[in-house]
């Protein structure tokens, strides 16, 4: 006999207004104005107001909780903003390769298959997508088969292009590509070249007496191949692009020191306001007032109400986007109040996700989204709002302070070591240790990797 069984269970549902708003929340300056672009034009029941800012208004940071988009923003022409925010006029290297793809001669096949490949690279010029998923890609995208010759011969043409060593497959290869490309090569470079192709983990890995033995080469002529060996350039697109570069073209925040105090400005926005348009509630106003209504004007009366329903979402969403971003922070300003004053690093307290959503009454997940993308503009520089967070602390002295201090310091010694005698993991936590840090080997380990130092068999210089 079958049984009926009744079970409750609780659930909670986002309504469409909370959904907008937390879309718009992760959103940066390089993508909130298109998105407010796109919301205009698709949206009669919205218009855009352009407002006359006074040349010297501030907002100062006490006023912060009362700032809406509504209100008038700070203008930032007036604000020199630094190196970073500059880079909007900057030519990414994907460009720089499709510019010069257009003089290689290819046939479109080749030129589907070239642009494939340029789109791609990773951020440091590097190919490490399989040929085989890149045939994948363009069937997908171009609905036709290419053959894995066709992807290579292309893919040879683009390895000609500059800088050299673009669109290698890994290292050996890109510092290959980059002494054949010099034509005549002497003959230290030759046996740098031998060496990379017969002997790279060696290499690699300093196993050095071990490649002195295989050659019968002087170990001073041996030594000047390693040393040709580190003037190759190991990152093809170093230099080139910044992997974040769109998260830098505008900054989210504005700190500036005015009459010794400082003053948060949001940027989104500028001088504009978003309202609701007026002229459209009176179009609906005057068809609800007629006595007779036909079937088009009730449709037309739902149509608009819809309209300006949706368009009323779109502007509460905006304004609470912008509250919670100076909601959050005011808080961040006022916990790393110190670092904001003089912008050194050492300044900076232990902080997590968790602090702030404590304190602004918000879920974690909530806070991440706002510090994923966001940056903020200081008189010393331009900092994504991650980098104030720590993801761990140190206890130093009987005080807790920021894993980056501690890091900073790492860095220090491992700057100012000998060489020719780079300091093992054990003896840079005694090191640490006597300065006060209280921290473990692996520790060290940890903190050098996430700094991108090797090990100190691979410091190790000849």
């Amino acid at each position: 006999m079958n049984k009926i069984i009744l079970k409750q269970n609780l659930s909670q549902k986002l309504s469409p207004q909370q959904i907008q708003f937390i879309k718009l929340l992760q959103l940066s300056n390089s993508n909130i104005d298109s998105v407010i672009k796109k919301e205009l034009e698709d949206n009669p029941a919205l218009e855009e107001e352009i407002v006359e800012i006074e040349e010297n208004e501030t907002i100062s940071s006490a006023h912060l909780e009362n700032y809406t988009f509504s209100q008038k923003n700070y203008n930032s022409e007036n604000i020199s903003y630094s190196r970073e925010s500059n880079l909007s006029n900057k030519q990414s290297f994907q460009e720089n390769l499709l510019s010069q793809i257009t003089y290689l001669d290819l046939d479109h096949d080749q030129e589907i298959i070239a642009k494939q490949i340029i789109g791609t690279l990773d951020a440091d010029g590097y190919l490490r997508r399989d040929l085989e998923l890149i045939i994948d890609d363009l069937a997908f995208s171009e609905d036709k088969e290419f053959e894995i010759n066709a992807i290579k011969k292309v893919l040879k043409k683009i390895q000609n292009l500059e800088p050299p060593g673009i669109s290698s497959r890994n290292l050996e290869e890109c510092l290959i590509i980059q002494i054949n490309k010099k034509g005549e090569i002497n003959s230290t470079e030759k046996l740098a070249l031998n060496i990379i192709k017969n002997d790279f983990e060696n290499f690699k890995n300093k196993h050095f007496e071990k490649i002195y033995e295989k050659y019968q080469e002087k170990k001073e002529k041996i030594i000047d191949a390693f040393n040709y060996i580190k003037t190759l350039n190991p990152k093809p697109a170093a230099g080139l692009e910044d992997e974040n570069i769109t998260e830098y073209l505008i900054p989210d925040f504005i700190l500036k020191k005015i009459n010794n105090e400082l003053n948060i400005f949001l940027t989104s926005g500028e001088n504009k306001k978003i309202n609701i348009n007026q002229h459209y509630i009176s179009i609906l106003n005057a068809i609800k007032n007629k006595k007779n209504k036909d079937e088009e004007s009730k449709k037309s009366i739902d149509f608009i109400k819809q309209k300006i329903e949706s368009a009323q979402w779109f502007v509460d969403a905006l304004n609470q986007r912008n509250q919670t971003l100076l909601k959050t922070m005011k808080v961040i300003l006022k916990i790393q109040n110190s670092f904001f004053n003089g912008g050194d690093e050492n300044d900076l307290k232990p902080m997590i996700l968790k602090d702030i959503a404590e304190i602004i009454k918000m879920d974690i997940s909530t806070v991440s989204r706002i510090v994923r993308s966001k940056v903020i503009q200081t008189d010393f520089g331009i900092f994504p709002l991650k980098y104030f967070f720590s993801e761990s602390t140190i206890k130093k002295n009987d005080e807790l302070i920021s894993s980056k201090i501690v890091k900073n310091s790492l860095k220090k010694i491992i700057e100012e070591e000998d060489k020719t005698k780079p300091y093992s993991d054990e003896k840079l936590e005694k090191i640490l240790n006597q300065k006060g840090y209280e921290v473990a080997r692996r520790t060290v380990s940890k903190y050098r990797e996430q700094l991108k130092i090797p090990v100190a068999r691979l410091r190790k210089e000849f």
